[in-house]
């Protein structure tokens, strides 16, 4: 209510000090119509004058303080790949049958371009792999996630996350898997419902999981080609991943 009242009274400081101008413009000059005039031309131009400071302006610098912010993100991003990203990428791949099938969907190299990338994220976000939870260890996991809790943590406490409903859900669903296998005193004890209920989590974890890594990928080869060229040759969708250059 007092913002409310602020505004209504700048609005009426603004309209009478435009009043009080052009009345003290008639009184010196007694012209009128050059008045009327002037006022009728500012008039004119004001939708154009609204539509290129509200509109163009407003929207040019909307987008690059988005651009600003999702640098950040991204850096944000890059920490979350090397300390948990990565590591579950290369473990979760043992749950799936068609190994072979997802290695040939997501084994980024050096040379592709931006179809590529887009093929591939396509393919991520109608992954249906029908994970076996009991073809990985699934207590190591349990230790691996939780041993990264704090770092997980870490990162939703971040603001700039509002802003980027992809990683957000990514981590949602990572902190899921982490809460369900936390949970089960010994993961492996569990009956055949219950895993199968795990198979389902570890599945909405690795579509996350890949397609936000593909975004990942390719952004940093656009802009930090250095750092994805070790990305291309540590990825677990090889045959020999090797930081090595050869």
């Amino acid at each position: 209510m007092r913002r409310h009242t602020t505004i209504f009274i700048l609005a009426a400081v603004f309209i009478a000090t435009s009043v009080l101008l052009y009345f003290f413009h008639f009184l010196i000059f007694k012209d009128p119509h050059h008045i009327f005039i002037y006022m009728l031309g500012d008039l004119a131009f004001l939708p154009l004058e609204v539509f290129l400071v509200v509109v163009v302006i407003e929207r040019i610098l909307a987008y690059r303080e988005k651009q600003a912010t999702m640098k950040k993100l991204n850096m944000v991003i890059g920490a979350f790949f090397s300390e948990v990203g990565n590591e579950l990428l290369g473990r979760l791949l043992g749950c799936f049958e068609k190994t072979e099938e997802i290695c040939q969907c997501l084994a980024i190299k050096g040379n592709w371009c931006h179809a590529d990338f887009t093929r591939a994220v396509t393919w991520a976000h109608g992954f249906k792999g029908g994970p076996d939870s009991t073809r990985i260890d699934l207590q190591s996991l349990r230790t691996f996630l939780i041993q990264k809790r704090q770092f997980l943590l870490a990162l939703l406490e971040n603001p700039n996350l509002l802003e980027h409903e992809r990683f957000t859900n990514l981590l949602w669903s990572v902190f899921h898997l982490a809460e369900e296998l936390e949970l089960r005193p010994s993961v492996m004890a569990s009956p055949p419902t219950d895993l199968s209920h795990i198979s389902g989590d570890i599945e909405r974890v690795y579509r996350h999981l890949v397609a936000e890594w593909l975004y990942y990928a390719e952004h940093l080869r656009t802009n930090y080609p250095f750092l994805f060229s070790l990305v291309a040759r540590i990825h677990p969708f090889q045959e020999h991943p090797s930081p090595v250059v050869n």
